[in-house]
This record gives structure tokens, sequence and C-alpha cells, in this order.
């Protein structure tokens, strides 16, 4: 006897339904398992390291992108991005502050080399110095010491 399958639009309609109704569990159970969270990432770095060196991980990537396709993206920004863009960035102010500190104390430590007149190409030396800078504090933060 074949599985009795309810109509696809009602079960879209009801995971809708429940889902947008669980705002406040998700909120509270979300938050709550944040450290449990942190400690099963951190334990999970072997096995993080294995799936994304999986072999055939780039062409099954790709088919993933060619199955989602422009259209989905592109509905994805303007049915919800959008609307969630200016807070999202409201909420990230202190996190942008936090994490661009280092990077701004680093340029304050940098002395560039002396400016040269409009198209010397001698200036070109002043942007890599601040790359160069730019780029050591990354690493740094990112802990390889490199």
């Amino acid at each position: 006897m074949p599985i009795v399958v309810k109509p696809l639009e009602a079960s879209a309609a009801k995971w809708s339904r429940n889902a947008g109704a669980a705002a406040a569990d998700y909120s509270t159970n979300a938050v709550a398992s944040a450290q449990r969270w942190q400690v099963n990432a951190q334990a999970g770095q072997p096995t993080y390291q294995q799936a994304i060196t999986a072999a055939g991980l780039p062409a099954r990537w790709a088919r993933g992108v060619q199955k989602a396709g422009a259209a989905k993206f592109s509905r994805g920004i303007t049915e919800k991005g959008a609307s969630r863009f200016s807070e999202g960035v409201g909420v990230a102010q202190q996190d942008w502050q936090t994490g661009f500190q280092p990077f701004a104390q680093r340029l304050a430590s940098v002395t560039l080399s002396t400016r040269r007149p409009r198209g010397d190409r001698s200036n070109y030396r002043r942007v890599e110095e601040v790359g160069v800078a730019l780029n050591a504090q990354r690493l740094a933060a990112l802990g390889s010491g490199a």
C-alpha cells in the first residue's frame, strides 16, 4: 500500500504557520544553547576539515548553486534580506567596532613613506605599506603568527 502524503500546499502552509509562531522559542532556546554550540563547534573541527576536503565537494557545491539558481538568490534578498538589512546592521554595530578596533590601531601605528607628486609610481609603496600592515593584523587575529 502506498504512503499517503498530504497535499504539498497544505504541508507548506502548516510549516510556515508553525515556524512563524516559534520565534520566541527559537530566541530562548538558541541563546540558552550558546555555550553548548561553542563546545560542540570546536570539538567538530576534525569533522569540518574532512567535510570541506571531501572528494567531489566542488562539483556538489556547483550543482547546489545551479539548483538554487539566481531567481531563488534574488527572491531571498528582496523578500527577506532587504527588510532585515538595516536592523542587522544596527545590531552588529558594536561587533563591527570591536572587530575593527585592532585594525584601526594597526593603521594608526603605520608611518607611511613620503608622498611623491601625483602620478609618481613610488606612491604605490604607500598602498603596499597599508596592505602589509592590515594583512599582518589579519594573520595575527587568526593566530597564525605568520
